[in-house]
C-alpha cells in the first residue's frame, strides 16, 4: 500500500512538473510571437498579452502546489537547524498546517469567485462542452475560465501539505526524521 501511495506521489509530482514546463513554454512562445508580430510585422495579435499573463498565472499556481509538497515554500530553514529535532518537527508541522489552511481558503473562495465571476475576454474565443462533446465557440471566453486554477491549486496545496505532514510524522515515529536545512546555506559552508 505504501509503495502504491509513493508511486502516486511521484506520478503527481511528474505530472505537475510537466504542466509547469508546458505553461512556461507557452508563456515564452506567446511573448516571443507577440513581440515579433508587434515590432517586425507591426500587427500584434489582440490575444497575445492575455495568453502570456494567463500562462504565467497558471504556472505560478501549479508551482505553488509543487513547492508545498517538496517543502520548498518560504520557511525558516536556518532556524530549524538551530532547534532540537523534536521542536523543529513541531514548528515545521505547524507551518505546513497553516499552509493546508491556506489551501482550504483557496478552495472555498476560489469556488465562490469562479461561480460568481462575470464578464468575458473580448479577445478570446473558447471551447465549451455542449451536447456531450467539445465544441468551438466563436464568442468571448468567460473570465471564470482564467481563475478556475485557484480552487484547483488550493486542492493540490491541501493534498501536498497533508502528504508532507504524514510523511514527516512517519519519519518522526520511525526515528528517521531530519531537520530541513537550507541548501544555499549548507552549500556555502562546504567551500
Amino acid at each position: 500500500m505504501i509503495k502504491f501511495l509513493l508511486w502516486i506521489d511521484k506520478l503527481v509530482k511528474k505530472t505537475l512538473t510537466g504542466f509547469c514546463a508546458i505553461f512556461l513554454l507557452l508563456m515564452v512562445i506567446f511573448a516571443v510571437y507577440n513581440v515579433v508580430m508587434r515590432y517586425v510585422f507591426e500587427d500584434p495579435p489582440v490575444w497575445g498579452d492575455l495568453l502570456t499573463v494567463l500562462s504565467n498565472i497558471w504556472l505560478v499556481f501549479i508551482a505553488l502546489a509543487l513547492t508545498v509538497r517538496d517543502r520548498d515554500h518560504i520557511a525558516l530553514d536556518l532556524i530549524y537547524s538551530w532547534l532540537p529535532v523534536k521542536l523543529a518537527f513541531v514548528v515545521q508541522q505547524f507551518w505546513t498546517l497553516i499552509i493546508f489552511c491556506l489551501g482550504i481558503v483557496m478552495i472555498i473562495y476560489g469556488i465562490e469567485a469562479v461561480s460568481t465571476m462575470g464578464g468575458k475576454y473580448w479577445e478570446m474565443w473558447h471551447f465549451a462542452w455542449e451536447d456531450g462533446r467539445l465544441v468551438f465557440k466563436q464568442n468571448y471566453m468567460p473570465k471564470k475560465y482564467a481563475i478556475v486554477i485557484v480552487p484547483i491549486s488550493g486542492f493540490l496545496v491541501c493534498v501536498g501539505a497533508l502528504a508532507s505532514i504524514i510523511e514527516d510524522s512517519f519519519k518522526m515515529i520511525s526515528g528517521t526524521y531530519t531537520q530541513t536545512t537550507d541548501v544555499n546555506a549548507s552549500a556555502g559552508t562546504d567551500n
